[in-house]
């Protein structure tokens, strides 16, 4: 139970480190596909349920941290292309219900399974 927690803790505070360097890279177009596709993969590589959540709710503490208007009054996410960019491609990764695809091999032995048409 101890090692569970630990392991959320840890992918909170790793969800919140990658959206804080997504959030400052994303004025290059590169930044910004590097920053959403690693999200997008680690969600997909972790297992639905609490480390998933975990890691989402970190990233998106740290968007929303840096969507609030700073000190200056101006934000560090602007009104732009790649700013939008950002905030739209950070929603599908609080989809908790993705899930990596499962590749299913029948066998042709089995009596249940027709074979594939060709």
């Amino acid at each position: 139970m101890l090692v569970r927690a630990l392991v959320a803790l840890a992918l909170l505070v790793v969800g919140a480190g990658g959206g804080l360097a997504a959030a400052l890279v994303h004025g290059w177009w590169w930044g910004l596909a590097l920053g959403l596709a690693a999200a997008t993969l680690t969600t997909l590589a972790l297992p639905a349920g609490g480390w998933r959540f975990a890691f989402m709710l970190g990233w998106f503490g740290a968007i929303a941290y840096v969507v609030l208007p700073r000190a200056e009054g101006d934000y560090l996410i602007p009104s732009s292309t790649s700013g939008y960019g950002l905030l739209g491609g950070s929603f599908p990764v609080f989809r908790s219900r993705w899930r990596p695809c499962r590749i299913v091999v029948a066998r042709r032995e089995d009596p249940g399974v027709s074979p594939p048409v060709t």
